[in-house]
């Protein structure tokens, strides 16, 4: 689902927009992986950021 740059907070913040510089930079950037290691987990697990941080941090087990 596309950002709706109208609303803010809620649903928005749970989800991860690799199609958005910006939100590809912020994600990449809380997480301490590149960009390119947040699209691979995002195509791994999906878009949403609770399901990819666990992702991320199982795989660096």
């Amino acid at each position: 689902m596309a950002d709706d740059k109208g609303k803010s907070g809620g649903q928005d913040r749970t989800r991860i927009d690799v199609n958005q510089d910006y939100e590809l930079r912020d994600w990449s950037k809380k997480f301490g992986v590149t960009p390119d290691e947040l699209k691979a987990a995002v195509k791994v697990v999906g878009t949403n950021a609770d399901a990819v941080e666990r992702h991320l941090k199982g795989k660096a087990k």
